[in-house]
């Protein structure tokens, strides 16, 4: 009778441990569009979608908010992020922190990393806009 306790419950918890984990990380990218402002305060808001290579897609909603020494307007489209360090899709929604040094006069340009626990995003994007500054604070992840 107890090894047939201790057998079930070795096998609970080989069920209950994540697919995703024993399969190890995966490897998604951000596709976005992004508009905001900024005057001391800054904040962005758009839509992207997120892709892996696991064959899982979810669209998203995003949000930028922060402070800084940091003025101006802009507009990005087609950005790109590229995702480190998740082992499922659920494990990016959320909210990262970073911080960024940005300038740009017509066609603006943009770049940081984010960081959330162990995971991590990579930024980059062109727009249109004028924007001069280094700002600090959060991206924020939904599903839509």
């Amino acid at each position: 009778m107890k090894r047939t306790t201790t057998a079930l419950l070795v096998l609970a918890a080989m069920l209950a441990t994540p697919a995703a984990q024993a399969a190890g990380n995966i490897d998604c990218e951000l596709n976005f569009n992004l508009s905001g402002w900024s005057i001391f305060y800054k904040t962005a808001s758009g839509q992207g979608t997120i892709t892996c290579d696991n064959g899982a897609s979810i669209p998203v909603s995003i949000r930028a908010k922060g402070g800084g020494l940091t003025v101006g307007k802009s507009n990005v489209i087609n950005g790109r992020g590229k995702f480190t360090g998740a082992y499922s899709l659920n494990d990016l929604i959320g909210t990262y922190g970073g911080a960024e040094v940005h300038a740009g006069a017509s066609r603006s340009s943009n770049a940081q990393v984010v960081t959330k626990g162990d995971i991590s995003l990579a930024l980059a994007g062109t727009g249109r806009g004028w924007d001069l500054g280094i700002g600090f604070g959060k991206f924020e992840i939904r599903r839509r």
